[in-house]
């Protein structure tokens, strides 16, 4: 190809110093074909075109069509989407994206880009870390079209509105910002594009870049964008005014501005009985509460106040530990510690042998422990009961942090008992104040104090009284439907 290349001097639309470029990569084909009724140039990227397209599609009508100019292609080749342009960068990125560049004169000015990229992606499948036994069983996949259709087709309206920008210097990610145009603030819809639009990073390979990057506070180990990959979920959230951002290559939407409530709510809430529903939240709630203090008061009272400790119970716990030599603190962080190994090592061993590892090292490890008399009975099943409440926040992002913050309780609880735990929530509780996510209170709606809003908080009220939207969001069209003609039920005799 290079010997006809310096000969004819013939090339097609790319600069002598791109074509050298795109030379180098053994998988871009360049290509003149003098056999046609009108000969052409043909350029693309083996390994990003589909195939079958191009030899059933397109190559057939070159060959044997009778084309005048480079603008005839698009009344010729049928079902195709053709860009005609002299740019020479649109050009590169059209290579790069999965387009086939054709030209049939050397003098050409124009040249045409027709997109034949091919698609490899899974099917849709159910939701793996947010399944629900009722409800739709479809989640997100990595395919941005794919995403965008599971959202349009269960939101059939014209205002729902795509928007698309690329963010990546090497990778070139698309990102897609969907919105409801009646519904959802500007204001919020401006920031989002703009925090986005701004991105100063080589490599997006997944949304949990951009929700680390458009964070408000990126310090913060709270996540202050909703990862979610239920269709279902993000469809809803886009009704009562929020902005979602799906990104290219990654199977989790990007939900803002959202609360701090929200991380544990499932959205399996909204298909059971709201009796049922509201004690699982509260139930969630105390089981997040108790993970993270249930140690550090074990920590404290044993250190320091041992005349809280109930007489009954005194004999069990000096029984326990009769023959543990190692000091509270320093018996937790070794259990603690054990149990985010098992976790982590089951997490990234393959499915069934990390079931195994984290049960079958559970058991003996603890045991082990136990019967060595290097930890108490007690704590270990305190330890244990921590780690199967952190289980139950629905959002994963979140787990991890609640995780990460039961450290800093124990340590301070060492340090000055009760006191040290009473201090240590009064910093997460001034840092939760302070946090915001789009610059929205994140602790809302406890403060500001939002009693609206509340109805769908710690509990979830009857769709009856549900008729507005979180005011939080400020939505441009606050009511969702109107109360007062709901609440009259008349029968077919009436």
């Amino acid at each position: 190809m290079a010997n006809w290349f310096k000969k004819e001097h013939k090339k097609p639309r790319l600069t002598e110093e791109t074509y050298q470029t795109f030379r180098k990569s053994a998988d871009f084909i360049c290509h003149f074909n003098n056999q046609a009724i009108r000969p052409f140039w043909i350029c693309y990227q083996r390994n990003i075109i589909d195939t079958q397209t191009l030899n059933e599609q397109i190559l057939p009508y070159l060959l044997y069509a009778k084309i005048h100019s480079i603008r005839d292609l698009k009344g010729i080749l049928p079902n195709k989407e053709i860009v005609i342009t002299n740019k020479n960068n649109e050009i590169e990125d059209k290579l790069l994206q999965g387009s086939i560049m054709i030209q049939f004169h050397k003098h050409d000015s124009y040249c045409a880009l027709v997109d034949a990229v091919k698609f490899e992606k899974r099917s849709v499948s159910p939701p793996l870390t947010e399944f629900s036994v009722n409800g739709p069983k479809e989640a997100f996949v990595e395919s941005l079209d794919t995403n965008i259709n599971l959202l349009r087709k269960r939101l059939p309206v014209p205002e729902l509105r795509v928007k698309e920008l690329t963010v990546g210097k090497v990778t070139r990610t698309k990102v897609a910002i969907l919105y409801i145009e009646d519904i959802v603030e500007p204001e919020n819809v401006q920031t989002v594009m703009q925090r986005i639009s701004d991105i100063e990073f080589d490599q997006i390979s997944d949304s949990s870049f951009i929700a680390q990057i458009i964070a408000d506070n990126q310090n913060s180990p709270f996540p202050q964008l909703l990862e979610t990959e239920r269709p279902d979920r993000a469809a809803s959230v886009l009704v009562e005014g929020k902005v979602v951002v799906i990104s290219e290559g990654s199977p989790h939407a990007l939900i803002t501005p959202t609360t701090l409530v929200e991380f544990f709510s499932s959205f399996e809430d909204y298909f059971m009985n709201w009796y049922i529903a509201s004690f699982v939240r509260m139930l969630r709630l105390f089981a997040v509460i108790f993970s993270i203090l249930i140690t550090p008061i074990y920590v404290a009272v044993l250190t320091y106040h041992h005349e809280l400790i109930p007489r009954d119970l005194l004999a069990t716990l000096v029984i326990s530990r009769r023959e543990v030599p190692l000091p509270p603190i320093l018996e937790a962080i070794f259990l603690e510690i054990t149990i985010e190994l098992l976790r982590e090592a089951g997490a990234r061993l393959p499915a069934k042998v990390g079931q195994t590892i984290g049960i079958v090292g559970g058991i003996v490890i603890g045991t082990a422990s136990v019967e060595a008399g290097l930890t108490s009975n007690v704590l270990l099943i305190m330890i244990a009961l921590a780690a199967l409440a952190s289980f139950t926040t629905p959002v994963y992002t979140m787990g991890n942090t609640i995780r990460l913050i039961r450290f800093p309780f124990l340590l301070l609880a060492q340090l000055w008992g009760l006191v040290g735990i009473v201090l240590c929530f009064c910093f997460l509780l001034t840092h939760l104040i302070r946090l915001t996510s789009l610059g929205r209170p994140f602790l809302e709606p406890i403060y500001p104090l939002r009693v609206s809003d509340l109805r769908d908080a710690f509990v979830r009220m009857p769709y009856s009284l549900l008729s507005k939207r979180p005011i939080f969001v400020r939505p441009a069209d606050t009511n969702r439907f109107n109360a007062k003609k709901a609440r009259e039920k008349k029968d077919i005799d009436e």
